[in-house]
């Protein structure tokens, strides 16, 4: 490493929640706040987002491409024809985190999804209409909220919809890996 790299690490600064953990680094970097329209990757973060419920990240990141392999490359349609003998494959998956009530949760928010898709467009569509303007926020205020109130809206209509395991929080946790918010603190070299 030259002295020049060395001083460009150095300078680099990072929300503190990152820590040290490479993978956790490299999601902080590369993902975290930036704003992502594809319904794909939109997806794969509610089966994500909903299989943390009560767990840290780090878990659910660890186990992404377990997740990956599970549920068909996070297809929504394959997801949603899951049947009997696919939640009792993930419930024998080790690679993934195997909680029956969540395995059915991410089968029928596909389905769920779907319908989200054609009654909006998209997903994407759908989310950001309780965005104000139809635009992400840029909160680099430092604090970072667990939730707030649109986290709170589109939690609630989710739930009208009949999608599990995304209340408020989640919702948040989701709205910041899609980019929909960026709380990235002000010093952060990544915002």
């Amino acid at each position: 490493m030259t002295q020049d790299s060395r001083l460009k690490t150095q300078d680099l600064h990072r929300c503190r929640w990152a820590g040290t953990d490479e993978l956790y680094i490299k999601y902080h970097d590369e993902e975290w706040g930036k704003e992502v329209h594809d319904d794909h990757t939109l997806f794969e973060f509610l089966i994500l987002e909903s299989a943390q419920a009560g767990l840290s990240w780090i878990t659910i990141l660890r186990r992404r491409e377990n997740y990956r392999s599970a549920f068909a490359n996070f297809d929504v349609k394959k997801v949603a024809a899951f049947n009997d003998d696919d939640v009792e494959r993930l419930m024998n998956d080790a690679g993934i985190i195997r909680n029956r009530l969540k395995i059915l949760a991410a089968i029928s928010n596909a389905k769920f999804f779907i319908g989200i898709q054609k009654e909006f467009g998209s997903f994407d569509s759908y989310l950001y209409s309780f965005m104000p303007g139809g635009k992400s926020i840029n909160n680099h205020s430092g604090i970072t909220p667990a939730s707030t109130q649109i986290s709170d809206a589109i939690s609630k209509d989710m739930k009208k919809h009949g999608f599990k395991f995304f209340g408020t929080t989640i919702c948040y946790a989701h709205m910041q890996a899609t980019g929909m918010v960026n709380d990235h603190i002000p010093e952060c070299s990544f915002k």
